[in-house]
């Protein structure tokens, strides 16, 4: 330990106020200048604020949002479950729903902080005593232990001797924080359970009641040689007396029609630019009156503005055909080393000509089958029967599950071995493991930021300057680490979202569950787990080594630990929530891309995508808000819980009012995922409670009251039999449809059986009568490769 090294007290409030109101200030200032851009911003850009309002039929049911400043807020604060459900689907359903569970449950546990544990924790935590004005009962750490009577208590370089009996008598608020843990965890416990009978009850009668041709449809994998065929799939699923097989579609080796659609749309966009190029490009001026519509026009009037729009896009390239032609410089002869400049626009058209005869051809020849196909039965129940049945004796063969929608399909990896995906699957795997252990170095330097004796120890003059300057230690020692814990939080998931994508899976549905799990590993293990157990690097390996060697260690360490960094978290969502949120709602990075993009566009395909809704992914999103509601659940029965309660609960409600708003209005979310990311949610839910429990046992035990830290323990054992039974009982009805919940076409209102549906709804929720928006996605698609069929 360096000289000179001071150590405060991580239960004392006041230590923390300093770093808490410098983080509030920056994260308000940051806060607020983001929503008052975006409330300036929304009725004048509407080509990006409203974009799926005004391309997205499913959102013509929702209502339209005031221009003025503050006017839209209550309106979407009225927006219901059900125009939800009927404009954004069972996915931002069940998103949002996470948000108001946690609303509900955090609100709960703040006023019950506030009323019962903050008065416990001031009169027996804080209360000042003879010889230790700041702490009368210093935490313990991992060198505790009794000598002749005394209990001797170490934390840093200090070491205080209390006589036992005194001790027994002031621990015993420990009990209350027994109690609570009890009564917390059922509180979860019980929120989750309702929210997912809930969510189950919607699904249910949502996806019961429509039809469409992804419900019907099964994805039958490890089909063996002899039954790669339609035929033969269709005659041995039909001896089964499952149900009658409306379609078979064998997924064939079509890697080089793929290959040649690709070559085609690079030629046909190179052909687009040299003839956008020889008509002339609008000025700036004109592009901006195109893509920015009059903001007071709605209904025919949008739509007017929208053909004029169209109008514009094609009318205003026209100019002169006097205009030079555009050349290209082409490559040939040995090695490619000689080249010659011809005119672009006769070269790739020559070029698609050519290219297209080869696709024509191409498309008439026979492809060899793998062993996946898409099964369209002609009804849902036989569907839903053949995806809960074991098809065949055999292991790893004739594996049915329910099909991802048709568009949501990666075509490319239908036809990749199994032991291609597999390979590529644990290759990233073992890639991400190593990349975890990258992500130590960084952390742990974070880490070394938060504490005043390590950074003495690495730069003597810069702790003995930040000792002179609060307000600067403030913004070095809790800001800068926050936030740039909140920038990773921000940029590692599109480095993960990359690797999904690599690992072949079938459906993009199936790559955002996977970017879900792979950036909550990040978030828990590095931002938490990491951050919390072994803080600096220094400390990292002799904590690992303790660890293993016993591994009850690592609840005392953690439970030592997370006081001392209780101010860091509180910052922590304080930046996320008040300082962040509001630049998720101005989508700061599509409007400091959009000039960018503008200035490249040169063809009307180009500017049509330039005006399309961004793409909201839940990968992106959901893992920092399940750090979060961990974080508040760890630290709620702690002295400084009701402040992380109050913050959490604050993040909570903002985040449910962007993501509403961006999930109805501004951005789309094309994936058919029928609301499959609850029960990982949940289970990443449960692992917050397991912590909670060992950082709370931990903490108990450290101050020697080993009885209510046993009695702790049970908990844990409990919580992972609650995994399992949510397994066996609920986690099924969020992935198939019961045979009851169906509905017959001619009335909603009674199922297959003839009987009435005894399903209590939410409060609030009936169903739509129209068309869902997943009926209106997918009217007349069918489960073919586009490059088959594509004009």
């Amino acid at each position: 330990m360096a000289k000179n090294c001071t150590t405060t007290d991580p239960t004392d409030p006041s230590n923390g106020q300093q770093d808490i109101l410098v983080q509030a200030a920056l994260s308000l200032a940051l806060g607020v200048s983001a929503f008052v851009v975006f409330c300036i911003l929304r009725p004048r850009w509407r080509s990006l604020y409203a974009a799926r309002k005004r391309k997205q039929d499913a959102a013509d049911a929702l209502p339209e949002l005031p221009d003025s400043f503050f006017g839209w807020m209550p309106v979407l604060y009225k927006v219901t479950e059900e125009q939800v459900l009927a404009s954004a689907g069972l996915d931002a359903y069940v998103f949002l729903s996470f948000f108001k569970m946690s609303i509900e449950l955090f609100g709960i546990m703040f006023i019950l902080a506030c009323a019962v544990m903050a008065p416990i924790n001031k009169t027996y935590v804080w209360l000042p005593t003879p010889g230790n004005p700041k702490n009368p009962h210093p935490q313990a750490n991992l060198s505790s232990r009794q000598l002749d009577g005394t209990l001797s208590l170490g934390f840093g370089p200090e070491i205080v001797t209390m006589d036992q009996g005194k001790q027994k008598e002031d621990i015993r608020y420990l009990w209350a924080y027994l109690i609570f843990t009890y009564f917390f965890t059922g509180l979860a416990m019980y929120f989750m359970t309702r929210q997912t009978k809930r969510i189950i009850q919607v699904r249910q009668d949502y996806l019961g009641s429509q039809s469409t041709i992804t419900d019907r449809t099964i994805q039958l994998s490890g089909i063996p040689l002899e039954l790669r065929s339609e035929d033969k799939i269709k005659e041995f699923l039909e001896k089964l007396e499952i149900g009658k097989v409306e379609n078979v579609t064998v997924c064939r080796d079509w890697k080089r029609l793929d290959e040649m659609m690709d070559k085609r749309l690079y030629l046909l966009r190179n052909l687009e630019e040299a003839w956008a190029v020889h008509q002339g490009r609008r000025s700036l001026k004109q592009l901006r009156v195109t893509l920015q519509p009059n903001p007071h026009a709605n209904g025919e009037e949008s739509e007017q503005e929208d053909a004029h729009e169209q109008d514009n896009l094609l009318n205003n390239h026209v100019v002169a055909y006097e205009n030079p032609r555009p050349t290209t410089r082409i490559w040939y002869g040995l090695f490619n080393l000689q080249n010659k400049k011809v005119d672009a626009i006769d070269y790739f058209e020559e070029k698609l000509r050519k290219l297209d005869d080869k696709i024509i051809e191409a498309r008439k020849k026979e492809y060899n089958a793998t062993p996946l196909a898409f099964v369209t039965m002609d009804s849902i129940p036989a569907c839903q029967m053949a995806v809960q049945a074991l098809l065949d004796p055999e292991p790893m063969q004739l594996l049915a599950k329910l099909a991802p929608a048709p568009s949501d399909i990666v075509w490319q990896n239908t036809y990749l071995p199994r032991s291609s995906r597999m390979i590529r699957s644990w290759t990233i795997t073992i890639f991400i493991l190593v990349l975890t252990i990258f992500w130590l170095i960084p952390v742990a330097a974070l880490a070394g930021l938060l504490d005043l004796c390590t950074i003495r120890q690495v730069w003597k003059g810069l702790a003995t300057f930040l000792e002179s300057h609060s307000t600067i230690k403030a913004l070095i020692q809790t800001g800068l680490p926050t936030l740039v814990v909140s920038l990773l939080n921000v940029a590692v998931p599109f480095l993960y979202d990359y690797l999904a994508n690599m690992q072949g899976m079938i459906s993009q549905g199936d790559v955002e569950l996977s970017v879900i799990s792979k950036n909550f590993f990040f978030t828990f293990f590095n931002v938490f787990v990491v951050f919390t157990v072994f803080g600096t690097a220094s400390r990292f390996w002799p904590v690992l080594q303790d660890t293993l060697r016993d591994t009850t260690k690592l609840a005392y360490q953690l439970a030592s630990s997370v006081q001392s960094l209780g101010v860091f978290y509180t910052n922590f969502i304080l930046l996320q929530s008040i300082g962040l949120l509001p630049f998720r709602l101005l989508e700061f990075g599509s409007v400091s891309l959009y000039p960018i993009l503008l200035m490249g566009s040169r063809t009307p395909r180009d500017y049509a995508e330039l005006v399309q809704p961004p793409l909201f992914k839940y990968g992106f999103y959901l893992p920092s808000a399940i750090l979060i509601w961990i974080l508040c659940i760890v630290y709620s029965i702690l002295p400084i819980g009701y402040m992380i309660l109050f913050f959490g609960l604050f993040y909570f409600v903002i985040g449910y009012f962007t993501y509403k708003y961006q999930l109805l209005y501004a951005m789309d979310h094309p994936q058919h995922a029928t609301g499959k990311a609850w029960p990982m949610i949940c289970y990443r839910l449960l692992i917050g409670l397991g912590v909670f429990q060992l950082v709370m046992a931990g903490l108990i035990a450290l101050k020697a009251a080993f009885t209510a830290a046993a009695l702790v323990v049970p908990l844990i054992p409990f919580t992972i039999w609650y995994s399992y039974y949510f397994g066996r009982t609920y986690e099924p009805l969020t992935a198939f449809i019961a045979l009851r919940s169906i509905r017959r076409e001619n009335d909603p209102n009674v199922n297959i059986a003839d009987e009435n549906i005894g399903i209590d709804r939410p409060p609030g929720y009936h169903r739509r009568r129209s068309t869902t928006l997943d009926e209106e996605r997918e009217k007349g698609l069918k489960f073919v490769n586009p490059s088959l069929i594509v004009p």
